[in-house]
């Protein structure tokens, strides 16, 4: 893991797992006050799957994360496109695909770090300057 991006790739994909595998009122609370779309998680949940193949292949996860991330990627695939409309704060509370994922990726945390309760990445807010 010598190149930069790598790195920032792999620490994405870690975050973005932490906030997936979050307790759902933990993830509201990250939520609130965003407009987060449900495609949105999910589309950049599935890039990072994707490009987990290449990192994989220069050693920035292991087999077994890859394996996980392997799972998520499908079961993200599989979920229904129709859920997938819509802010993911209500998806969450609605579309039990979200515990699956949920689920999956406390699994691929406990195989990358040990333990799945990591902490939350900071919400991103909009740019207006109101925050």
């Amino acid at each position: 893991m010598n190149d930069f991006g790598d790195a920032h790739l792999r620490t994405w994909t870690l975050r973005l797992m932490a906030l997936l595998s979050a307790d759902r009122h933990a993830q509201l609370a990250w939520l609130r006050g965003q407009e987060t779309e449900t495609t949105d998680v999910a589309e950049e949940m599935e890039l990072l799957c994707r490009v987990a193949e290449g990192l994989a292949e220069r050693a920035v996860f292991a087999p077994g994360e890859l394996r996980d991330l392997r799972t998520v990627g499908r079961r993200l695939g599989t979920m229904d496109v129709s859920h997938r409309v819509g802010y993911w704060a209500d998806a969450l509370s609605t579309d039990p695909a979200w515990d699956d994922i949920r689920a999956l990726a406390r699994q691929f945390l406990v195989t990358s770090l040990g333990d799945w309760r990591q902490p939350l990445p900071r919400p991103v807010r909009s740019g207006t300057g109101d925050n």
